[in-house]
């Protein structure tokens, strides 16, 4: 994979079944998500409303393959956090490791300064050592741990935020 080979696609609603069987598999095989289940393409449609110029979902493309899906969504429902969003990067199994997160990454921080957005947030289980890697290495700074405040499949999990101001 090279760099420049990677692209991003506003998602479309036919895309949201792409995008939550690539969810699903981390809600059904990994501890990155506490989604007891499987999303659905109307839950999805509503982090990223079709039309919406702020709360975007993007399908990652190495050529015309798809890697994976990232997004802006709303943080919290109240005006109040308009200036944040939470972010999200999950990439098909195959293609982690590859350095496309930090490119994703990056791409999601240029949409939000577009779109006017001051802060940027990241949650993440406590186990999830890629993403923290990630975050870190993006000069994110871990503002929040919440300790044993989720389970998954019989097992307690923490939940770490990062925050990156713009």
């Amino acid at each position: 994979m090279r760099e420049t080979a990677i692209k991003f696609q506003l998602a479309r609603k036919g895309d949201l079944p792409v995008i939550a069987e690539i969810y699903n598999y981390y809600s059904h095989h990994t501890t990155a998500t506490f989604h007891d289940g499987d999303i659905t393409p109307a839950e999805l449609s509503k982090d990223y409303p079709p039309g919406d110029q702020v709360y975007r979902a993007y399908l990652i493309l190495d050529g015309e393959e798809i890697q994976g899906y990232c997004g802006v969504r709303r943080y919290k429902n109240l005006r109040a956090y308009d200036r944040t969003v939470e972010i999200s990067i999950y990439l098909k199994p195959e293609h982690t490791g590859r350095g496309i997160g930090k490119i994703a990454l990056s791409f999601l921080e240029d949409h939000a300064r577009r779109a006017g957005i001051r802060v940027i947030l990241g949650t993440v289980t406590g186990e999830n050592h890629a993403s923290t890697r990630l975050f870190e290495a993006a000069g994110y700074s871990r503002c929040a741990h919440l300790r044993n405040v989720g389970e998954i499949a019989g097992k307690v999990l923490d939940v770490v935020m990062y925050q990156k101001e713009l």
